[in-house]
C-alpha cells in the first residue's frame, strides 16, 4: 500500500484511469464494436493493471526491505512476503 500522500495520489489516479478504460470497454461491448478495437482496449486495461500492480509492489518492497530497524527474522519474513507477492503477480 502506498504510504506517502504523493504515492497514494498517484495510485488513485491510476485506478481512476483503469476504471475509465473498463467503462469504455463496457460501452464498446454494449454497442457491439468490432473485435479489434475491443481487444486493443482489453490489452490497454491489462497493461494499466500491470502498471498499477508494479507500482504498489515497488512501494511495498521499498517500505518493507529498506527498514533498517527490523530484526533478521522480520526481514526474512518480509522477503518471504515479497516473494509470495511476486509469484502472485506473475501468474
Amino acid at each position: 500500500m502506498p504510504h506517502s500522500p504523493e504515492e497514494k495520489k498517484k495510485v488513485l489516479t491510476r485506478v481512476k484511469r483503469v476504471r475509465g478504460q473498463i467503462e469504455a470497454l463496457e460501452l464498446a461491448l454494449e454497442r457491439g464494436d468490432d473485435c479489434s478495437p475491443v481487444l486493443q482496449q482489453v490489452a490497454a486495461i491489462r497493461g494499466a493493471v500491470n502498471g498499477l500492480m508494479a507500482g504498489i509492489l515497488e512501494s511495498h518492497l521499498r517500505e518493507e526491505l529498506m527498514n533498517a530497524d527490523s530484526s533478521t527474522q522480520s526481514r526474512a519474513a518480509s522477503i518471504d512476503d515479497a516473494v509470495s507477492l511476486i509469484r502472485t503477480y506473475l501468474r
